[in-house]
């Protein structure tokens, strides 16, 4: 589906780019790569995104497929785009049916914000009425894409503090935590909303107290991540090593490595 820009940055970024085709291939090969990066379990990030990425809706059933091999192990995430749809509430019980676990909605790359729905997009309170009324998490990118044709100002995570307002029970994930321009406005919302959690992939461990200096405050409603294999994260394992070389409480660590995610997905 990779539009060839798309796919060129990422073979660019990629010197085990064969390894990673395989990996989509064999879910089988995909859980030793994880066994051999100590990881119990992973959640696979898909999305709609046609224009800049080429992702469509096809990613949906894709995922479904692939995580039945270890359902357990393999936690499916989803998309929808309000633009490329003919009918949103199919879609939705599309998601529900190939039982989904957390849909994604990725601003710079669909090209909207996130509280698009207050200005007549009306698609996006129905994705977003969907998943609190079923307990489906939303993850949202937050953060500046380096992709061909995306367009950063949809990546201010201040746009979210509407929809935190406006949908109370919806698990809202701040994916990448705003970086590298916004982590303020980020730590603003994790502090002011009980709903916003934040998700650490994307942010280089090593960088990662520099940006979140208070980041213990936030650990009960932090999630570990790494979002390999995207361009800049080498692997998986040298993510958690980094990670746990920092300063942090073991307990912190615990926190963020697992028991946050355990909350939002017990089994």
């Amino acid at each position: 589906m990779f539009q060839p820009r798309a796919l060129e940055l990422l073979k660019k970024k990629r010197p085990n780019f064969d390894q990673i085709v395989e990996f989509c291939r064999s879910p089988k090969s995909f859980l030793k790569y994880l066994d051999s990066a100590g990881v119990d379990r992973a959640v696979l990030i898909n999305y709609v995104a046609p224009e800049v990425i080429g992702f469509t809706a096809a990613v949906n059933q894709f995922i479904s497929d692939y995580t039945k091999e270890n359902a357990g192990r393999l936690i499916p995430c989803g998309g929808l785009h309000p633009r490329h749809t003919g009918n949103i509430l199919a879609d939705i019980e599309q998601i529900l049916r190939l039982k989904i676990r957390v849909i994604k909605i990725h601003p710079p790359h669909q090209l909207l914000f996130p509280n698009d729905y207050l200005n007549g997009v009306k698609e996006l309170e129905m994705i977003y009425r969907a998943a609190e009324a079923n307990g489906l998490p939303v993850m949202f990118h937050t953060g500046t894409s380096i992709f061909v044709g995306a367009r950063n100002r949809y990546g201010d995570p201040i746009y979210l503090d509407d929809v935190a307002v406006d949908f109370p029970k919806l698990k809202i994930l701040l994916a990448h935590g705003g970086r590298p321009l916004w982590m303020h406005t980020a730590f603003f919302l994790l502090r002011r909303h009980p709903n916003v959690y934040l998700d650490i992939s994307g942010i280089p461990p090593k960088t990662l107290l520099k940006y979140f200096p208070r980041l213990e405050e936030i650990a009960h409603k932090t999630l570990f991540g790494t979002d390999w294999p995207g361009p800049g994260v080498p692997e998986i394992k040298k993510n958690l090593e980094d990670f746990r070389a920092l300063p942090l409480r073991e307990e912190i660590k615990q926190q963020i490595l697992s028991k946050t995610a355990l909350s939002i997905w017990p089994t």
